[in-house]
């Protein structure tokens, strides 16, 4: 029987065959609705985990600002919170062992470092909800302390039992974390060293006029030991 016989019209046979292809594109404009609200739900919950985060961060690090002095410089970065101390007054010339007389500055950075809210978040209540929807991203809140040693240009001596700047910055950035940590009693997990010898300097020495003066200051401002305190969402690792 033909559509005629059958009283329908080519137009509405095919108006009639079309309908399907109209209901599914209707779902999935739908479909693709929702996923778009979806995502910028979970954007909205990334950035309002991000804002808690960058807040803890300036809280420790207007506490630290407040022992700043001439060894101490305190910045926000985006990597955190950076602490530049001069090496002159960690250190002797050559050595890796932390001087007495700089273990009061260490002793303020640590005991600050040691009550920051990013580092007892699991005992206070009122993060709950907070700890909360991190884990529910799948990720963990990572609280890293890392310590970075430098040197000037001036290679090590022949004696020295250190056999290359980068040795020696390395073992000063270990010597700084490892007293900090048994000092204060802040877990090993924490912290990271490195070294990275005369290779980062803040003063590049081929744009320094060639005036002792002017290369004793580079080199001092070179010769530095950087701490940065940073936090940050890491994706959850299950191990088997």
């Amino acid at each position: 029987m033909s559509m005629k016989d059958k009283g329908i019209s080519v137009e509405e046979a095919r108006a009639k065959n079309s309908s399907w292809a109209i209901t599914y594109a209707d779902l999935v404009t739908l479909l693709l609705t929702f996923f778009i609200l979806l995502l910028v739900i979970l954007n909205e919950e990334e950035k309002q985990i991000d804002r808690i985060i960058n807040m803890l961060l300036n809280e420790t690090y207007s506490e630290l600002k407040k022992v700043e002095s001439q060894y101490l410089k305190v910045t926000r970065e985006t990597k955190g919170v950076k602490l530049t101390v001069s090496s002159g007054r960690l250190f002797k010339s050559m050595e890796a062992e932390v001087q007495a007389s700089a273990l009061p500055l260490l002793d303020q950075i640590g005991a600050i470092i040691r009550v920051s809210k990013l580092l007892h978040l699991d005992e206070d209540q009122k993060y709950n909800n907070f700890r909360e929807r991190i884990r529910s991203f799948g990720k963990d809140l990572n609280i890293e302390i890392r310590c970075e040693g430098h040197t000037d240009g001036e290679q090590v001596p022949p004696n020295s039992k250190y056999d290359s700047n980068w040795d020696l910055s390395t073992a000063r950035a270990l010597n700084i974390v490892k007293y900090i940590s048994n000092k204060f009693q802040i877990p090993e997990k924490e912290f990271s060293a490195m070294g990275y010898g005369e290779f980062r300097p803040v003063v590049a020495m081929d744009t320094v006029s060639q005036n002792l003066l002017a290369i004793k200051d580079a080199n001092s401002k070179n010769r530095r030991v950087e701490i940065y305190l940073d936090a940050f969402l890491k994706t959850n690792v299950i191990t088997q």
